[in-house]
Order: structure tokens, then C-alpha cells, then sequence
């Protein structure tokens, strides 16, 4: 047999048509752009489309001075180095599209890993099904299609984020921080609070997340859940393929391109699986210790710099628990459900070991990988302060 004799042994599953071959080749053609088109839909879902102007110069000299007591502040409190290299946090003033894209670039190890958990398997085609071709389709388009609902979903994070750590995700250590001016006075005179009185508060959250994720055991165990949480899904694409072999080509009305990928439960096709279960509550008890610690830090910090500063966290905590399904999903994908009980949950915590073993105890939380808490103890932290005394 000549070297160009085409391998018949594997049937074309799209012969006989040619529309669905063709978009196949355009698909497997067009792979390496999809994570372009990712940041151009961001881009365009967080500026609303329309060029936005260049955050005002005047507005980082703002932010610096802020940022300053704000770092003092949470040092003084937390007892904990502030920056990776010693010289201090720098707070960058930055557009919803900036923001917007370098978020996408920072999350993309992680949607990556939630992309292949996604992409629905190969499975071999059965000769009786009529619907059989739409398995190995969906294979190729599963990944444009998750990276631009990846795309999609940090657009409309970017249209109401204060700053990078809106979802405690640990980025490459950096010392620079990003808070969004425009998001910032849009909540302010909604709420009726004085811009600097939010940037000030903002700051002082923003870099008291900074503080903990900067700590390597911290930062490598949350990052090593998140990875192993993304990774865990199991695809059930038999959903779509349901809803796309209940078209009626007669019928245009059925073809709801709305309807069909409007429901991200179901263009993801993704169930917990059982392996996610068990690492849930790890990931759940960090987290809560984590915002917990936060939230004792943001208002030990901002009670004596701003008569306002009850009022901001009053309002900020209604922002978190009216946010969109769009923004629980996205935090459901990467198994960060921040819930009010959730913040409630690790608020209890620390106020519990503040109680039993002050300020001292708190700096023992983030002492080494053996001080995390446990589920068990981020319930009871009487337990955990019990076991973090016992000898090694």
C-alpha cells in the first residue's frame, strides 16, 4: 500500500456532512486563537464595547498616599510582613478592561485545568444513534466555547470589582495591586460614601488579602486545591446534545441559540464529582479562615481611620451576599462558594480565637502548613487551638 493512501480503518464521523466537516477543520484551525478571543470578549463584555479613557494620572498619586497608612495599619495589626520583597505594596490604578485582562492571563493555569475537565471524553459512536455525530463535535468545540465563557465571566467580574483579590485566587508574587477607580465610584455614590473613605477601605482589604496569600505554605495549599477542584469535574455532555438533537431544522424557532448556551449549567455539562466532594471541605475551611481573617483585619484597621467605616462594611457585605448567579457560578466553578455563611463561618472563628488567645493566636493561624485549620476546627477553634499546642 503507497505512504499516500489515506487511513481508512477510522470512519470520518462527519461524512456525508459537509457543513458540520467544515466546521470541524475551521475549529481544529482556529485552537490556538481561542484564549485571544477569550480576552477580546472580556475586553468587550467590561467596557460595555465602547473605549474607555485612561484612568486620571492624579489618580495613583491618590492611591499612594492611601495606600501608605493603609499598609502601616494592617502591619501594625496583623503582625505580618505586608510584601513579597520588603519595599512595600504599590496600589495601581487600572480600567475594567485592564483589569479585565489581566485577570484572564493570572487565572489561566486554572481555567485551563477547568477546560480539559470539561471537555467532554471520547467515547466510540453507536451505529443506532441518530445523534452519534454530535459526540466528537462537541469535543472540538468544547474548548472555544468554555474559553469564551471563561472570557464572559471575568468581562462581568471586571464590571464591579474593587480590586484583584474580589476572589481570594493567589496570582504570581507581585507586590503590585489593582483596585478599579470607575467601580469604585459608581458603589460610592450609590451608597453615598465619600471616595476616599471607600479607596482608603478598600486599600486596607486589599493588601490584608495580599498579606496572607503572600505566605508560601498559604499560598501553595490554596492554589493546590483550586488546581486539584478545577481539575475534578466530571463532563456529562449528554445534556447538550439533548438539547441540540431537539431541533427541529424545520422549525427555526426551536434553534434558540439563547436558550441553548445562555444556561451556563448547561454549556459546562459539569457535575461535582466524587473526588471534589471529598476536598471541599478543606477548600471551604481555608477559605473561611481566610476571609474570616480579612474581615477581623479591614475592621480592626479601619474603626479609628473612618467614622465611616462600619457603614462601608455594612454595604460591602450586602454587595457579597446580593451578588449575581453569574458571579456564584463562577465562584461555584472554582469551588469558592462566598456565601454570607461562609463569611459568617470564619468571622466566628476568629473572633473565637481572638477571645481565647488574642492577637498572639491569630499570628499562630498563619504560622506554618500543621496551623491551618481543619474542617473540624474551623467550627471549634477551642480544637484548634488545643491541637496546635500539642508537641509536634
Amino acid at each position: 500500500m503507497s505512504d499516500e493512501t489515506p487511513d481508512r480503518s477510522e470512519p470520518d464521523p462527519f461524512a456525508g456532512m459537509p457543513l458540520f466537516g467544515d466546521i470541524a477543520r475551521l475549529l481544529s484551525q482556529q485552537a490556538n486563537a481561542t484564549w485571544d478571543a477569550a480576552r477580546q470578549l472580556a475586553v468587550s463584555v467590561a467596557t460595555g464595547g465602547s473605549a474607555e479613557p485612561n484612568v486620571d494620572p492624579l489618580e495613583r498619586i491618590r492611591l499612594e498616599r492611601l495606600a501608605h497608612v493603609a499598609e502601616l495599619h494592617v502591619a501594625d495589626i496583623s503582625g505580618l510582613p505586608t510584601s513579597h520583597g520588603g519595599a512595600g505594596v504599590t496600589i495601581v490604578p487600572v480600567t475594567r478592561g485592564q483589569w479585565a485582562t489581566t485577570t484572564l492571563d493570572a487565572w489561566r493555569p486554572l481555567l485551563e485545568r477547568l477546560t480539559s475537565s470539561l471537555t467532554p471524553p471520547e467515547r466510540p459512536a453507536e451505529p443506532d444513534d441518530p445523534t452519534g455525530f454530535l459526540a466528537p463535535l462537541l469535543r472540538m468545540v468544547s474548548p472555544m466555547l468554555l474559553g469564551m465563557t471563561a472570557g464572559s465571566m471575568v468581562g462581568h467580574l471586571a464590571t464591579r470589582a474593587f480590586g484583584q483579590y474580589d476572589l481570594p485566587i493567589p496570582r504570581t508574587p507581585n507586590d503590585q495591586l489593582m483596585v478599579v477607580p470607575a467601580n469604585l465610584d459608581t458603589f460610592a455614590s450609590e451608597w453615598s460614601i465619600a471616595a476616599d473613605d471607600l479607596r482608603l477601605w478598600v486599600c486596607v482589604q486589599e493588601i490584608a488579602v495580599h498579606t496572607v496569600l503572600r505566605i508560601a505554605h498559604v499560598r501553595v495549599a490554596l492554589d493546590s486545591m483550586l488546581a486539584e477542584y478545577a481539575s475534578g469535574f466530571e463532563p456529562d455532555p449528554s445534556a447538550l446534545e439533548e438539547r441540540l438533537s431537539s431541533f427541529d431544522l424545520s422549525d427555526p424557532s426551536s434553534m434558540s441559540m439563547e436558550s441553548t448556551f445562555g444556561d451556563p449549567e448547561l454549556l459546562l455539562g459539569a457535575i461535582r464529582s466524587p473526588a471534589q466532594l471529598v476536598l471541599l471541605p478543606r477548600l471551604e475551611a481555608l477559605v473561611a479562615a481566610i476571609v474570616g481573617w480579612v474581615d477581623h483585619v479591614v475592621d480592626t484597621a479601619t474603626s479609628p481611620l473612618l467614622t465611616s467605616s462600619t457603614m462601608i462594611a455594612e454595604a460591602v457585605r450586602r454587595r457579597r451576599v446580593e451578588s449575581s448567579d453569574a458571579d456564584r457560578f463562577v465562584e461555584r466553578l472554582f469551588g469558592l462558594e462566598l456565601t454570607q455563611a461562609t463569611y459568617d463561618r470564619g468571622r466566628s472563628f476568629i473572633e473565637g480565637v481572638a477571645e481565647r488567645a488574642g492577637a498572639d493566636g491569630l499570628v499562630r493561624l498563619w504560622e506554618s502548613e500543621r496551623t491551618l485549620p481543619t474542617p473540624a476546627e474551623i467550627d471549634a477553634p477551642g480544637l484548634w487551638l488545643a491541637r496546635i499546642d500539642l508537641p509536634d
